[in-house]
Order: C-alpha cells, then sequence, then structure tokens
C-alpha cells in the first residue's frame, strides 16, 4: 500500500456547483492530480451539467492513470441530480460506473 492510498485527499464539494463553479472544481480537483482522492458531496445542493462534465472526466482521468477517486457521503439533491443526468447513482457511488 502506498502512501496516498493509506491517506487519501479529501476535496469537499460546495453547496453549488453550477457554471460559475466550474473552473474552480477543475482547478480544485486538477491539484490533487496523481493522488489516491475522496470527493465528499455532502453539502451539494444543486449540481449543474458542466460540474458534472468535470467530475466525470476526473473519474475517468483518474481511473486512466490507475488511481482512485471515491464519492462519499453524496448529498439528496446530489443523488437526485445525478439521476436527472441519467448516472445511476448507485454506480457512481459503488465504483462500478463505466469511464470511458
Amino acid at each position: 500500500m502506498t502512501a496516498s492510498e493509506a491517506n487519501p485527499r479529501t476535496l469537499v464539494l460546495p453547496e453549488i456547483l453550477d457554471i460559475k463553479a466550474a473552473i474552480s472544481l477543475a482547478e480544485n480537483i486538477l491539484a490533487l492530480r496523481g493522488a489516491e482522492i475522496v470527493i465528499d458531496a455532502s453539502q451539494v445542493e444543486r449540481l449543474g451539467g458542466q460540474s458534472l462534465q468535470i467530475l466525470l472526466s476526473a473519474l475517468a482521468t483518474w481511473h486512466a492513470d490507475g488511481m482512485t477517486l471515491d464519492f462519499v457521503r453524496p448529498s439528496t439533491p446530489f443523488l437526485e441530480s445525478l439521476a436527472l443526468f441519467g448516472i445511476d447513482p448507485e454506480a457512481l457511488l459503488n465504483g462500478t460506473y463505466a469511464v470511458h
């Protein structure tokens, strides 16, 4: 087990993940590249399409890099937004969501 696996970095998502939050979200995620990360979605009240694209891109990037990216403590609005966008929330949370 590497140090990054033993101590994953945590990124707490803000309440509002709209287009205004997308650039900051991308920058915060890119700053963690190369580390195992846990994304805490407990505070999310609104999830927009651009921020969802960034989260899914990060998931694909971490997967391609052989690294772990996990979503934890999802708020109800986060889960409902995923479903509205056609994303299976359970698959995303249990790591079985297919990334291409």
